[in-house]
């Protein structure tokens, strides 16, 4: 990386140092370039994302300048901005990532969404429903649902420890470190049941795809996150034959690749008998792809 320019900024106040970061961001290409030029500068300067709105004026001192010269390089690198700041939105709440973590993305929300329309349907409320989020990474779906649903608890895990340590920092930002405990396990091994509702966001991407992956993916996020094999089933092949040992009765959602429905769909009802199996449902993402697909079993 280049030495940092701590004079290109200087003089500059947060909303010409917003405007130019952006125009700049537009110009190399990034997807969001105005966005990302207002959360770099809000981090650099310490101000508050409505602060830039309502103090524009304020200059950015010498500290700041050196720090948003350092972002500005890493964001021109393709680095995503998350991965720079160590936090991602997600649900409304911000979540910390590291490297051991998968990047939340708004595609995962859907599955978020997915579980309260099904709790609500069930009518499950105020159940003290038990949650098994399988593949946890930061957590942030099983501590979003748990903030969501305040008389659920849950088990998250993963297999990999710095990956469960972030998703316990998340759970105590959150405030439901009394309800969720994590565990180092693959897929199911181990897990102990029963549980009314199991979410997973699995690594799903065929090998062959991942180097073909935007930089900003295949160089920040664990691999381990994103392989799922020679066709990115693997662990739904893993999960499914054991599902009914952990859910018994209820609702297991999976996210799926944007061309995956209909396989992991077929996966479920060969190895879950017909008549354990009473119902599956589906839910598009925010770009109309099929993102997650959900099935009820029954005793």
């Amino acid at each position: 990386m280049d030495p940092v320019d701590s004079q290109r900024y200087r003089g500059l106040s947060i909303s010409d140092g917003v405007r130019a970061l952006a125009r700049e961001f537009r110009s190399a290409g990034v997807e969001t370039p105005d966005l990302d030029a207002r959360l770099l500068v809000a981090a650099a300067t310490g101000v508050t994302r409505e602060e830039i709105l309502t103090d524009p004026s304020r200059v950015i001192e010498e500290p700041a300048r050196i720090k948003l010269g350092e972002y500005r390089q890493r964001r021109l690198a393709k680095e995503p901005v998350s991965r720079i700041l160590g936090q991602r939105g997600f649900y409304g709440r911000w979540f910390q990532v590291t490297p051991a973590t998968l990047d939340p993305r708004a595609d995962s929300e859907t599955l978020v969404d997915a579980v309260l329309e099904l709790v609500a349907t069930e009518e499950w409320q105020s159940k003290p429903l038990r949650i098994l989020d399988v593949g946890t990474g930061s957590g942030c779906l099983l501590v979003t649902l748990l903030a969501e649903l305040p008389s659920a608890s849950g088990v998250g895990t993963d297999i990999c420890e710095a990956a469960l340590a972030t998703a316990c920092v998340n759970a105590r930002t959150h405030g439901v470190t009394g309800r969720v405990a994590f565990e180092m396990r693959r897929g199911l091994d181990g897990v102990v049941g029963p549980f009314d509702i199991l979410v997973s966001n699995p690594p799903y991407i065929a090998s062959s795809d991942i180097a073909g992956l935007d930089d900003c993916v295949r160089n920040y996020d664990p691999l381990s996150a994103l392989d799922g094999g020679p066709d990115g089933l693997d662990i739904y092949r893993e999960i499914f034959p054991g599902l009914l040992g952990v859910v018994p009765t209820g609702w297991s959602l999976f996210e799926v690749g944007s061309t995956q429905a209909k396989a992991v769909a077929e996966l479920a009802c060969a190895a879950i008998p017909a008549h354990r199996l009473t119902s599956s449902r589906s839910w598009k993402d925010f770009g109309g792809h099929t993102r997650s697909v959900a099935v009820r079993t029954q005793l």
